[in-house]
């Protein structure tokens, strides 16, 4: 049984792992050398992209494949089916018994782990290094090679139908998220939730899971990541020793979804709820995606992202926290990795006995106040610099920057666009930051939730 996802579960509670930004900066005054990995990259004659990373500090090495579909491009009706392939994928080949990869992977002391979004579908092992022809060979068995029967395809249908009630049946804020989601966006398949909606799920199929493993599951719709102690050539000579000989079967296509039409007026989700201890407010406003933003638009987004909630003196975390105390917790985030549409997101957890209409009186002063006289000098200084120091942390994990190439990558971008990402940062100005703010912080792009508590037994 694989792992539930944890970037699923993330969007279940409308919070994300990290940000991209945070992942890929890099210290103004520091290095190159000892800044960032190098990182080579190389295509297989079936397709399939291969990038490594290599990180000799530790016998470990992570590997991931990534296969550029996710539940975005599912056919209408048919929800969920990314998330359910995703499941089917630990069942066995024609080759490998079912539950022998894994068994294989934890007798060794490996760790493995699934996870499903709405642009991409990944798997992936952290393994020693010695350990990783074996994860290639079951992993190119299982990309050509699935074997799916009714037997073990409803049983594990049962099971995402029950993950469901569990992730978002019996979590009030989840309920609350996915209401936004489809109020947010109104004709864009984002508003689908990554884990389907119930009664389409229950009625999914083995064929369905074939036919959408067939079409998808190919080397030139994948992306292999390796990082850790491996050397380039030595990566792709295994690559095409497994991945190299499985056929390129199905031409999957340019990605075209249906696109957003532009807001015309402020909606609001409210969700009551006996399970509800403390009311929540947010809010959610449409914004372009980095592939789709203009320059440096997406990194002035994230910058205000810091200014307004995420840095420890924020403007919303002085305002609602310290002066005038009405809520446990505040921030505000910036989601842009994603391929077609992003989002600028605001959450607060209500102290007890507050209501929700001051918490949002306070947080639209204080958004009409950014809007009108603008962010300082400092304030954008100092965002920057916390960027910085988040990302000089989170480059110490292999397997985080395993996942910051195979995001980018499955989503649309390039190698390039994480390179260049640190002197679009340095050059973005204060006009940068108050124009996005003014264009896209704008109410008619919003969708405003709040989570309240309901008496009854």
């Amino acid at each position: 049984m694989p792992s539930k996802a944890t970037q699923l579960a993330a969007a279940l509670v409308a919070f994300v792992l990290f940000p991209l930004s945070a992942a890929l900066a890099q210290d103004a005054s520091s290095d190159p050398a000892r800044d960032g990995p190098r990182v080579d990259s190389f295509t297989l004659d079936n397709g399939m992209q291969v990038v490594v990373i290599p990180d000799h500090r530790a016998p470990v090495v992570t590997h991931m494949v990534w296969y550029k579909v996710g539940a975005a491009d599912e056919a209408w009706g048919k929800s969920g089916i990314a998330h359910f392939l995703e499941h089917l994928m630990f069942k066995g080949t024609t080759n490998t018994p079912e539950r022998e990869f894994s068994t294989r992977v934890a007798e060794i002391g490996g760790q493995e782990n699934a996870f499903t979004t709405a642009d991409y579908t990944a798997y992936y092992q952290k393994v020693s290094p010695e350990a990783l022809p074996m994860v290639m060979g079951y992993e190119a068995d299982r990309m050509e090679n699935l074997t799916l029967t009714d037997a073990n395809v409803l049983p594990e249908r049962d099971v995402i139908l029950e993950e469901r009630r569990q992730r978002v049946g019996n979590n009030p804020g989840a309920v609350l998220a996915e209401a936004m989601g489809a109020t947010l966006y109104e004709n864009h398949p984002y508003r689908i939730p990554i884990i389907g909606w119930e009664h389409e799920m229950a009625s999914l199929t083995r064929q369905d899971a074939l036919d959408f493993y067939g079409k998808y599951y190919t080397p030139n719709n994948a992306i292999l990541v390796v990082a850790g102690d491996v050397e380039p050539q030595a990566v792709l000579e295994m690559a095409r020793a497994t991945y190299g000989k499985v056929k390129r079967r199905a031409e999957p296509g340019t990605r075209v979804r249906p696109s957003e039409p532009e807001p015309q007026a402020a909606r609001r989700v409210t969700y009551s709820d006996v399970r509800v201890a403390n009311a929540a407010w947010q809010r959610d406003y449409l914004t372009p995606s980095y592939r789709t933003a203009a320059p440096r638009e997406a990194e002035a987004l994230d910058l205000l992202a810091s200014i307004l909630g995420e840095a420890s003196v924020s403007r919303l975390r002085r305002d609602l926290m310290l002066d005038n105390q009405l809520v446990a917790g505040v921030s505000s985030y910036y989601q842009g990795g994603h391929r077609d549409y992003g989002e600028f997101n605001i959450r607060a957890s209500l102290l007890p006995g507050v209501q929700p209409e001051a918490v949002e009186k306070r947080v639209d002063a204080i958004i009409e106040r950014l809007l009108k006289d603008g962010v300082s000098e400092a304030e954008l200084a100092d965002a920057k610099e916390s960027l910085v120091r988040t990302a000089i942390f989170e480059r110490d994990s292999q397997t985080t920057m395993a996942r910051v190439y195979g995001s980018t990558l499955a989503s649309g971008r390039t190698i390039a666009d994480i390179e260049e990402w640190p002197d679009r940062v340095r050059s973005v100005t204060v006009d940068d930051v108050n124009a996005a703010a003014r264009k896209w912080l704008i109410a008619r792009r919003s969708v405003t939730g709040t989570l309240l508590p309901k008496e009854g037994s």
